[in-house]
């Protein structure tokens, strides 16, 4: 009984955790899709969600420490919940960066765009992606797919660098776009943040399933 009770509190875990990863997918989304059309109500949209996504970590981080002090769980499934509350500092975090993104796009408003954004969407696109593998594997405690969220980050590290070489390249075209391409640049690191956060999810959705964190052995 007691452990039906403790599997229930589980599956409710896994469905908050989805909850807050489709809020910060539709953030990014959103947040990109603002840039890009330059819409400003949606960037407000995406600034305001913001409190909603802080609302769902402090939910979600409440419900693991009842876990963890009340249920008082095996070793497995006390690193299923200590995961738990690492990944929703990231995913936490992840919100911020879409929120960051809106409000640059505040100051880009009444700029003509001087980029096209197929390197960034793809980044975006492929950072969420990520995002939705990596808690995925959680959900399904698969360490393959976690794996695979890992091994994707080189690609979200080569479209950066592909935007920063073309916006370095529009600066020397053009200095009066300077300040733009700052922004912009701005824009696609955090979208590579994004990419390194979801990596972080991925490794601690290693560590609940194996016990091993990157190098170290959890006992």
């Amino acid at each position: 009984m007691m452990r039906s009770r403790y599997d229930e509190q589980l599956s409710i875990l896994n469905n908050e955790l989805i909850e807050m990863g489709a809020m910060i997918e539709d953030a990014i989304g959103n947040a990109v899709r603002a840039l890009e059309e330059r819409d400003m109500a949606v960037a407000n949209e995406v600034i305001s969600s913001d409190y909603a996504i802080d609302e769902k970590e402090r939910e979600i981080e409440s419900l693991c420490l009842k876990l963890i002090l009340i249920e008082q769980p095996v070793a497995s499934d006390l690193r299923q919940v200590s995961a738990a509350l690492k990944m929703i500092t990231d995913m936490e975090r992840v919100g911020d960066h879409a929120a960051d993104i809106s409000e640059l796009c505040v100051y880009l408003a009444d700029s003509e765009p001087i980029t096209n954004w197929a390197n960034m969407r793809e980044m975006a696109d492929t950072a969420t992606g990520m995002l939705t593998g990596a808690i995925d594997a959680y959900v399904k405690r698969d360490p393959q797919i976690a794996q695979a969220v890992i091994g994707r980050d080189d690609k979200v590290d080569d479209l950066f660098d592909a935007v920063r070489n073309d916006l370095i390249r529009l600066i020397r075209e053009d200095a009066d776009n300077g300040a733009q391409a700052i922004d912009l640049l701005q824009i696609a690191k955090y979208l590579e943040r994004i990419g390194d956060h979801a990596v972080n999810i991925a490794e601690w959705v290693i560590f609940s399933i194996t016990g091993i964190h990157k190098d170290t052995r959890v006992l």
